[in-house]
């Protein structure tokens, strides 16, 4: 997938764990894991509003793009 969720990283800097996060976003522990492994196919503005909110940053720091490997097809 070309847009690669960096949650992980936050979560790191900010020394917070993914139970604590899902519950400051009020989003179930499963549904944060399922958007931080990259596995999310879309994510409500509100949610992300609430992850930067919680984790004081910007959209971007959360995500980014990244260029898919068409050598291998």
């Amino acid at each position: 997938m070309p847009i690669a969720v960096d949650i992980d990283v936050m979560l790191a800097k900010r020394k917070m764990s993914v139970g604590e996060l899902a519950d400051r976003v009020g989003i179930t522990p499963a549904n944060l894991a399922v958007l931080k492994n990259g596995r999310a196919k879309a994510v409500r503005f509100a949610t992300l509003a609430a992850l930067c909110a919680v984790l004081e940053c910007q959209p971007g720091d959360l995500l980014r793009w990244e260029a898919e490997d068409t050598a291998s097809e």
